[in-house]
């Protein structure tokens, strides 16, 4: 029975494996293939004079990136991968790779992040970039496991929707029968409703669409949120499970994933520990005019390199707080003492930001008047406003991008790197 090379000991006399060839070599009187599953590789020696026709046939036939299965005995070797190698007594090609390969998967030969992307399925083979993504299935399975533990509902929301969620141009539009509709930019208004119906506690991780004409290292045009929605808390409560959030991924990461981290060359991988820092806006604001040479005031969203510089100032996880009122989505709180500036939060890694979110309106005449304000129609939201006619409770909550959660925390250079088929302004295939 194929058991994973992760697995193969040398106490164990016989093994079947089954996996990709990863390296060839023939050296005369000896060959040498490196088997490559996703928990590992194993050596394969063949000494020719020892080892069967048949294998000897397969092994002149075979192709690197080839399926192959080899059974035989294992051997303990001090110098081959894993202390081990396999002496075939049966060597079977599966399905053969064509040569050559679009990209080298050793790695000894590099590729650009194009050539990459064109051949996703080759490039995931390789052991760099599968660590990854098994770091980002680590990430998401902390976030399950922290939010379901916490009490919370998954819920499921629509992707094609009628109107957009914070207004703007920035939608994807698409036929739909004989009307119009959008990808949607965010589950927002429907986690919204669902406070209106006493779910108190829900989240949804899915991708969410902006048809935003960035082409930078940062952004895409679908990418993966993490949504949550509190009932009865404010954004100071939602700020701290945010907290509590990131740092389970990282843990999950430092506890589960070391030979990852290994193969990405992260030696001293880190868990950020709370409290983040809260940065009131106003002096975010300052930090950036002291240290660029953009002009920038209080009133203006902040841009990339105000980014850069407060980051550096920070150095670590921080939120900025006490945002402008005029430059927050229509539903976020303003503060009953001064309406100019709200109760809406950004999380910010030194590289960039990672989460907004908010204490929201749920008062039906303060958001119809808000919406009013952004210069958009409230009739054009009626099924979002609705619910708040009929008892909305309090509620606060945040949306956290999964690739750039996985970008900051692995140092990746391009967040098309933590997203296996990414979608930018020139990229719709594979």
């Amino acid at each position: 029975m194929r058991i994973p090379i992760q697995e193969v000991t040398p106490g164990v006399e016989r093994a079947e494996i089954t996996g990709f060839v990863h390296e060839l070599r023939d050296l005369g009187g000896l060959s040498f293939l490196l088997i490559r599953d996703r928990t590992g590789i194993i050596q394969v020696t063949i000494p020719k004079k020892k080892v069967p026709e048949a294998v000897l046939s397969a092994v002149r036939e075979v192709s690197r990136e080839s399926v192959v299965r080899v059974a035989g005995t294992v051997k303990a070797i001090e110098k081959a991968p894993g202390g081990r190698e396999l002496i075939p007594e049966t060597f079977e090609i599966i399905s053969l790779a064509m040569s050559p390969l679009p990209l080298d998967v050793v790695e000894k030969v590099p590729a650009e992040l194009d050539t990459r992307l064109d051949s996703r399925f080759l490039d995931a083979r390789r052991p760099r970039v599968a660590a990854v993504f098994q770091i980002r299935n680590a990430c998401m399975q902390a976030v399950y496991e922290h939010l379901f533990s916490a009490g919370f509902i998954q819920i499921t929301t629509p992707k094609v929707v009628a109107a957009a969620t914070e207004g703007g141009t920035e939608l994807f539009p698409i036929a739909y029968f004989e009307k119009e509709a959008f990808l949607n930019q965010s589950p927002q208004l429907y986690k919204q409703m669902m406070m209106g119906a006493g779910f108190e506690r829900v989240f949804e991780i899915g991708p969410i669409f902006r048809a935003e004409e960035h082409n930078t290292t940062k952004h895409l045009n679908e990418a993966t949120s993490i949504d949550v929605e509190v009932s009865y808390a404010d954004h100071h409560q939602v700020m701290e499970l945010l907290e509590e959030i990131v740092i389970a991924a990282y843990r999950k990461v430092d506890t589960t994933c070391r030979p990852f981290l290994d193969l990405l060359e992260i030696q001293e991988f880190q868990v950020p520990s709370s409290p983040f820092p809260r940065l009131p806006y106003d002096e975010a604001i300052g930090i950036a005019d002291r240290k660029i040479e953009e002009p920038i005031k209080y009133g203006d969203d902040i841009g990339t390199a105000a980014e850069k510089a407060i980051g550096e100032e920070m150095g670590s996880h921080y939120f900025i707080v006490d945002w402008p009122t005029a430059i927050k989505p229509y539903y976020a709180m303003p503060y009953q003492d001064d309406p100019t500036v709200c109760k809406a939060f950004d999380l910010m890694h030194p590289r960039m930001e990672l989460s907004s979110g908010s204490e929201r309106v749920h008062q039906y005449d303060l958001l119809v008047r808000q919406i009013q304000s952004k210069g958009l129609n409230p009739e054009s939201f009626s099924f979002y406003l609705t619910p708040f006619c009929y008892g909305m409770p309090p509620h606060s909550g945040w949306g956290l991008g999964a690739e750039r959660l996985v970008m900051t925390m692995l140092g990746l250079s391009n967040i098309r790197e933590a997203v296996l088929f990414p979608r930018d302004r020139h990229r719709l295939v594979p």
